[in-house]
């Protein structure tokens, strides 16, 4: 399998993400290439200074750079060659099987929208994030930012695509699935709430056991938390903000170093036609590390295979 990782995105770039790319392969990933997009004039020192195997690894020039707060839109339009326009462009022509950033996320959404297909069916992509859960475990939260706004039917869709994850990348059988709301009982919450609750229940696809509400989230309630991209930030958000406050009071436990995000690496775009993985801004080494790994796994178990015959079984 082929893997490409965008070098020029983040604030450590690219000195981080060569140094992910010397971790992930030093723990001997035989079956792995990967292929590093960003200006070869930077990143061939930096590869030959770490003794990154050059067998495993190809260099593919992209001078130009998507700043973390240029617009988007504009910048993908105007710089063709940047990092992540040739991340993707490689992405659609089937050159690579997978495509990682943790540059621009607006950047990585918009160019997700123009270079690729939605997996038929989907209504809106989404994207998500594993929940430390107070047994050990993890929950998968979604969506976390990219529909602020959804229809009851997305929300329906967001739970497939998140049963389909949980049970193919977390391993967990039949993954429970909660709607977040207000309040237990079906009925609650507002409108978004109250006409998607009867769409869960109805799905043959997933194990919906009702509502569930904030303060579940960090229990072992749900497997699968589905929400509006507005509700899901906030919690996301949240969340970082509990890794930060112990790192500051040095309230050192093992469940809070669950927080940090570097042991995840980064979140699926969840309903794109190929593997998207979108990295946090201030990724490091062990981050860059995880986000392969998190590829290698989704094309090892063909789960954007598994998403599209789900949703053409819907058609």
């Amino acid at each position: 399998m082929n893997i490409a990782l965008d070098m020029m995105g983040g604030d450590f770039a690219p000195d981080e993400a060569v140094r992910g790319v010397a971790r992930f392969l030093t723990a001997g990933q035989e079956n792995v290439h990967l292929t590093v997009v960003g200006d070869q004039d930077q990143l061939n020192p930096l590869l030959t200074e770490l003794a990154v195997p050059s067998a495993h690894v190809t260099v593919v020039h992209a001078p130009q750079v998507i700043g973390m707060h240029e617009h988007p839109t504009k910048a993908l339009k105007e710089k063709t060659q940047s990092s992540i326009a040739v991340g993707f462009q490689l992405l659609a022509g089937r050159k690579i099987d997978a495509f990682i950033s943790a540059g621009n996320t607006g950047a990585m959404l918009v160019g997700a929208h123009y270079f690729l297909k939605t997996i038929k069916g989907v209504i809106r992509p989404a994207i998500s994030t594993l929940i430390p859960k107070n047994n050990g475990g993890t929950g998968l939260l979604l969506d976390v930012g990219l529909n602020a706004d959804c229809k009851p039917e997305q929300l329906s869709q967001f739970a497939i695509l998140g049963s389909l994850y949980a049970r193919h990348i977390s391993g967990i059988e039949n993954p429970r699935v909660g709607l977040i709301n207000i309040g237990e009982e079906e009925g609650k919450g507002n409108l978004l709430a109250q006409s998607a609750y009867p769409l869960l229940k109805a799905n043959p696809f997933i194990h919906f056991i009702g509502n569930i509400e904030g303060r579940d989230i960090l229990l072992d309630r749900a497997d699968v938390m589905v929400c509006e991209g507005f509700t899901g930030n906030i919690i996301l958000k949240l969340a970082e903000s509990i890794y930060e406050i112990t790192r500051q009071k040095e309230i050192r436990h093992e469940y809070f170093e669950r927080f940090n995000f570097e042991n995840y690496g980064g979140t699926p775009l969840l309903g794109v036609s190929e593997p998207v993985i979108i990295g946090h801004g201030i990724s490091q080494a062990p981050a860059f590390a995880n986000m392969i790994s998190l590829a290698v796994k989704m094309i090892s178990s063909d789960l954007l295979g598994k998403m599209k015959s789900r949703f053409e079984g819907l058609g």
